[in-house]
């Protein structure tokens, strides 16, 4: 099993946060490695929505369709998928600190399968390295700083 927890203090208050970070649209703009996200399910975001997203990991082009499983907005989102040698779930949340700042986590736990099992430890370590990288890139955005 993979499981890595990274969080992050935002300078915004957490409805600005929160609404960026969980519209897909904004992802390949925070997420280093995605490409492109693509709705497979009218918008609104709501539980049951489907994006399909494109994205580069550890070499590889990787493609993969999110379902949407629990969204309370301005709380928590959880997404999954099925698909592929190693199904993920990754969940963001988000809790309002003082001063307007918002603590948010991002989440990606999965059960690789074959041969992936083998590299599981790597991608654990990789993964851990890309979110806080992923986490830092939209605080330097949402905080107006490039």
């Amino acid at each position: 099993m993979v499981n890595v927890l990274t969080e992050i203090t935002i300078d915004k208050p957490l409805d600005e946060v929160a609404n960026y970070a969980a519209n897909p649209d904004n992802a390949p703009t925070w997420y280093e490695n995605i490409k492109s996200a693509e709705w497979r399910t009218p918008k609104p975001l709501a539980v049951g929505s489907q994006i399909a997203f494109k994205a580069h990991f550890l070499g590889r082009e990787l493609v993969y369709t999110y379902e949407i499983k629990e969204f309370i907005p301005g709380e928590k989102l959880v997404m999954q998928t099925a698909e592929g040698p190693f199904p993920m779930q990754t969940t963001y949340t988000w809790q309002a600190l003082p001063a307007g700042q918002t603590r948010m986590t991002l989440r990606n736990a999965g059960e690789p399968s074959g041969f992936s099992k083998l590299f599981a430890p790597l991608m654990a370590t990789m993964m851990r390295k890309a979110n806080n990288k992923d986490l830092r890139n939209i605080k330097k955005l949402l905080e107006g700083r490039e």
